[in-house]
C-alpha cells in the first residue's frame, strides 16, 4: 500500500536549511497498521506531512497504492485513496461549521453522491448518532469532535489512513474509546495505518511493526510483538522503551 524510499524532507535554506527526515525508507503493507515512533523533533509527523502533499521541499520516492507521487501535487485519486487524521480536534475543524456541514464538504469534495444518507452512515461508522448531525464543535466534547474528524476521513472511502497523534490531544478516559474505535473501523473497512505516537504503549497495542526515529533517521524496524517484548536492537531503541511513562510489557 505504502513505499517510501530514501525520503529526505529538509526546511528553509543554506545555510538556515534544517534536515528533518534523512534517507527514511520503509513499506507498509496493505492492511497492516504501521507506526513511526521517537523524541519530539525526530521527524515522525514530517514524514506524514510529505506522503499527505502539506510538505513540498522533499525529495526520494512516495508510492501509494501503486502510483508514484511527484512533489506536493496531489490529485482527486491520491485524496480517495489516503486520508489524514490531525492530533488536535479542537484545531482541525472550522468552528463555525456544523458537523453536517463537514462532512457534506468532505463528501461532495470527493464527487459523492446521496449526500444525506453517507452523512448518517459516516456518524454511525464512528459511535455518534445523527442527533450529532447539527451540533457545532463547541457543543462537542474532544472525543467526539475527533470522531468527527475520523467520519471526515472516512468520507472520502480511503484505503489509507495517516493518524497524527490521534489521541494525544485528549483525556486519558477518551483515548482508549478512540483506540478501539481505530481497531474496529481498520477491521470493518480494510484499511491500512501508519500511525505516528510518542506513546510506546498505544504503538504496541495498535501496530503490527514500527520505525523507530531519532534525528530523523530510521535506526530500527521492529515488530510489535518485538516492542512488547522490550527486545529493541539498537540501544536507543532500548532506552526509548525503558523512559517510556506508563509503558508496560504486558
Amino acid at each position: 500500500m505504502l513505499n517510501v524510499r530514501d525520503l529526505d524532507v529538509w526546511f528553509g535554506f543554506p545555510p538556515d536549511r534544517v534536515d528533518a527526515v534523512k534517507q527514511a525508507s520503509f513499506d507498509v503493507a496493505q492492511g497492516e497498521s504501521f507506526g513511526l515512533v521517537g523524541e519530539s523533533g525526530s521527524g515522525k509527523s514530517t514524514i506524514l506531512r510529505a506522503i499527505a502533499g502539506l510538505i513540498d521541499t522533499w525529495s526520494g520516492q512516495i508510492t501509494v497504492a501503486g502510483q508514484q507521487v511527484i512533489g506536493r501535487r496531489r490529485d482527486r485519486g491520491f485524496y480517495k485513496t489516503v486520508q489524514m487524521v490531525f492530533q488536535d480536534p479542537y484545531a482541525s475543524l472550522h468552528p463555525r461549521h456544523s458537523v453536517d456541514s463537514v462532512l457534506s464538504e468532505a463528501l461532495k469534495l470527493q464527487g459523492m453522491q446521496d449526500i444525506d444518507r453517507r452523512i448518517v452512515q459516516l456518524l454511525d461508522d464512528v459511535g455518534l448518532g445523527r442527533g450529532f448531525r447539527f451540533r457545532y464543535p463547541h457543543q462537542l466534547s474532544g472525543g467526539q469532535r475527533q470522531r468527527v474528524a475520523i467520519a471526515r476521513a472516512l468520507a472520502a472511502e480511503p484505503r489509507l489512513l495517516l493518524l497524527d497523534e490521534p489521541t494525544s490531544a485528549l483525556d486519558v478516559s477518551v483515548q482508549a474509546e478512540i483506540l478501539n474505535l481505530l481497531a474496529d473501523l481498520r477491521a470493518e473497512h480494510d484499511l491500512t495505518y501508519v500511525m505516528v505516537s510518542h506513546d510506546l504503549a498505544v504503538v504496541a497495542h495498535m501496530c503490527d511493526r514500527l520505525a523507530v526515529m531519532q534525528h530523523g533517521r530510521i535506526v530500527e524496524i521492529m515488530s510489535g510483538d518485538a516492542l512488547r517484548r522490550g527486545e529493541g536492537k539498537q540501544d536507543y531503541t532500548r532506552h526509548l522503551i525503558k523512559a517510556s511513562a506508563g509503558y508496560s510489557r504486558a
